[in-house]
């Protein structure tokens, strides 16, 4: 790059061969560039351009995703001006610039970060008009150009994709889905969150219900898909499971009843020789008086009553640890022998 006029002792130079070219003005302070020098050269027709305030683009022409996206962070960051080194007191004659601190008190979120997580059907990063970023709720900062301010009451412990502050996908989720109103486009986000094995749907229906997003009919029914596909893919591992690590089969999806007696509750799998049932957790809570059942947490313990071991397993389990849990069900048949003979029970196909 050439300069049209002298700069001070710091040489500005690319602070990111082949990367981004984005600098904050406290960046080009701490390069020796005034802020006199940086409005000359962001002038129509100049060699840079102001991508928000406070936010430069060393170079003409549109920005890509990419440097849109750190422009959006360092507007967005509390960012603090590098300090001059000093020795025993006296001022150090300065070196090179600083490398830019790390993004502080700022997190992408939205559809950015899910398409920054590889979710395929988050639009990619250079088509979107403004990246979506967390900031703390007190923070003094206002949406502009491409950055849209969210703000929230705690920062997500962020991932870090390539540098970048990126929040969890659930939380991404649910603040891709609070703006957007067309039913398929959330159904389409949720699916393929589940499907690619971004997060599981208990998780993602977590953050909807945070975000008070639950009253919404479009985001009701892409919950309810959600919730299907992710007790698809659960129990694609569950019998997986089961064949791979070697237990006996059991009975599939059945309805417990006692002998003309009322309905005990449905089961994943159960081993009616040994009384051992297995409960896949799927069902996802959601906010009370939204007309949903309650979930049948007394389960367990009715069926321990009666001399039944049930086993619970949720989705995570079964796609991180399947051998740990085989292992479990495992100790459970095979410690059926040293107990008590369960009650007799109804099995009915479900």
């Amino acid at each position: 790059m050439t300069h049209d006029f002298p700069l001070s002792p710091h040489p500005l130079t690319d602070p990111a061969p082949g990367g981004p070219r984005v600098l904050s003005a406290a960046q080009l302070r701490a390069h020796g560039v005034t802020a006199a020098e940086a409005d000359e050269r962001c002038r129509p027709g100049g060699p840079w351009q102001r991508l928000l305030p406070g936010v430069v683009l060393l170079r003409p022409g549109p920005p890509t995703g990419e440097e849109k996206l750190h422009a959006v962070l360092l507007y967005a960051a509390r960012a603090r001006a590098p300090r001059a080194a000093t020795a025993c007191g006296a001022p150090v004659r300065p070196g090179p610039a600083e490398p830019p601190e790390p993004y502080a008190e700022a997190v992408v979120t939205g559809l950015a970060a899910l398409a920054l997580h590889g979710v395929r059907s988050a639009p990619p990063l250079p088509s979107l008009a403004a990246v979506d970023v967390l900031v703390p709720r007190l923070r003094r900062l206002r949406s502009t150009g491409c950055a849209r301010i969210v703000r929230t009451a705690a920062l997500p412990t962020a991932v870090r994709i390539d540098g970048v502050p990126v929040a969890p996908v659930a939380r991404a989720l649910a603040d891709a889905v609070a703006g957007e109103t067309d039913g398929a486009v959330i159904r389409r986000l949720l699916a393929e969150a589940v499907r690619g094995g971004h997060c599981d749907p208990a998780a993602a229906v977590r953050e909807l219900n945070r975000a008070r997003l639950l009253d919404r009919p479009q985001v009701v029914a892409a919950v309810d898909s959600l919730v299907a596909e992710g007790r698809a893919l659960a129990e694609d591992r569950l019998y997986r499971m089961v064949r791979v690590h070697g237990l006996p089969d059991p009975l599939w999806n059945v309805d417990l009843r006692l002998p003309g007696g009322p309905h005990l509750g449905g089961l994943d799998a159960y081993w009616p020789e040994q009384a051992v049932a297995l409960e896949l957790r799927t069902r996802a809570r959601r906010r009370a008086g939204d007309g949903e059942a309650p979930e049948p947490g007394p389960l367990r313990e009715h069926l321990e009553r009666l001399g039944i071991t049930v086993v619970r397993v949720t989705p995570r389990a079964l796609r991180e640890t399947p051998e740990q849990q085989a292992t479990v069900v495992r100790t459970a048949l095979m410690a059926a022998a040293d107990r008590e003979p369960a009650a007799y029970v109804v099995v009915l196909p479900r």
